[in-house]
């Protein structure tokens, strides 16, 4: 029969349990408390202070692994402006023709040029020969040629060479590559990637052939490229396409308007995408295997980035694209970090060499045998 002491013998017991288990939680739950950083600073100037230029030093004011300390433009009255918004120190701040005098300066590790396409190549090899990490904003260059010419001139100086490849850290996207390499869509058949908007000014950068290079496929469709291989996991082995113009006027001759193009994959998967700056409301990735399918739309934008799979909604936590960029860039300069997908100059390398295959399809009409 149970005694009185019997029972508070076992109530005790059970109390104590209770007790131990809050206290284990509760040091589990101190251990996910994150520490702050106290690593080595990624200490960042940005060459180009335009509208991107703005948006990644407004990112980076939430990074814990870099932060902006210099500017580099070639409009005085916007050095001032940031010097006094971003508490930038007067010997920080350098113009296009100077640059070049930052190897003397210890206080910057590395510069992220954001500036037309066509101006990429030039300086970031100069920035190399400063001695300062390069980031790029994408494309890389305009063309392959430029490419390597600046990932040698990076590997010559000992520098790192990062392109600005954000949603290469964006978790949503991370996901769907985890589930690919998991085997969840089984064999990969089929990637469609749409990326488009009607381009407005008719004056701005990105519609001159000089400046951008291009038109449409410089600007985004290199995500529907970049999308395609990070999707599907491998490196297309062909490519075919076709230009379609209905304002040359607005697109002169060398400024795409619309492109389609095709990709094959060495797997049997294939590509179907197309790029454009006259059709709206095209920001979409969809992948097919033979056990399920998954789909981003808005699959490039700035944020949120949304997207569903066979298996349910893609919930991973929303992120400022440009802050986890940065924030991982530092680790990947001072730690040689190797992130899921690439963002280094071979990965931008990879890009321009399908570029370039893609305008010589549209000018021979002919498909193209990609190399490595």
């Amino acid at each position: 029969m149970n005694t009185r002491r019997d029972f508070l013998q076992k109530m005790g017991a059970s109390a104590l349990m209770l007790q131990l288990g809050s206290i284990s939680a509760f040091a589990n739950a101190t251990d996910q408390i994150e520490q702050p950083y106290e690593g080595r600073v990624l200490r960042v100037a940005i060459m180009g202070l335009g509208g991107y230029g703005t948006r990644v030093a407004e990112a980076l004011k939430a990074c814990t692994k870099a932060k902006l300390v210099g500017v580099i433009s070639g409009t005085p009255s916007k050095i001032k402006e940031w010097q006094t918004k971003y508490n930038i120190p007067e010997k920080n701040c350098y113009n296009y023709d100077n640059f070049d005098q930052v190897k003397n300066n210890p206080d910057i590790d590395a510069i992220y040029v954001i500036t037309p396409n066509a101006l990429h190549h030039s300086q970031v090899i100069r920035v190399a020969k400063a001695g300062k990490h390069a980031i790029c904003e994408k494309p890389m260059a305009l063309n392959a040629k430029e490419g390597q010419e600046m990932v040698d001139a990076c590997k010559k100086a000992n520098v790192k060479l990062l392109v600005g490849y954000r949603l290469h850290f964006e978790p949503r996207t991370l996901e769907v590559i985890r589930m690919r390499n998991a085997g969840d869509f089984g064999q990969i058949r089929f990637f469609q990637g749409q990326c488009g908007f009607k381009a407005g000014d008719p004056t701005q950068w990105r519609l001159n052939k000089a400046l951008a290079g291009g038109g449409s496929m410089m600007d985004i469709g290199i995500y529907a490229i970049n999308g395609a291989r990070y999707m599907v996991g491998e490196e297309p082995i062909w490519v075919t396409a076709q230009e379609t113009k209905t304002d040359p006027v607005k697109f002169k001759e060398g400024v795409d308007e619309t492109i389609q193009f095709q990709l094959g994959f060495p797997g049997g998967a294939v590509a179907s995408c197309l790029s454009s700056y006259n059709i709206n409301h095209l920001d979409r990735f969809f992948m097919s295997g033979d056990k399920g399918f998954a789909e981003m739309q808005p699959s490039t934008g700035y944020g949120p980035i949304k997207g569903r799979t066979h298996k349910g909604e893609l919930m991973q936590p929303i992120t400022t694209h440009q802050t986890v960029q940065m924030d991982e860039m530092a680790t990947i300069i001072f730690e040689d970090k190797k992130p899921v997908v690439p963002v280094n100059g071979e990965e931008g390398l990879k890009d321009l060499k399908i570029i370039d295959s893609i305008y010589e399809a549209v000018k021979t009409g002919k498909k193209i045998k990609l190399t490595a």
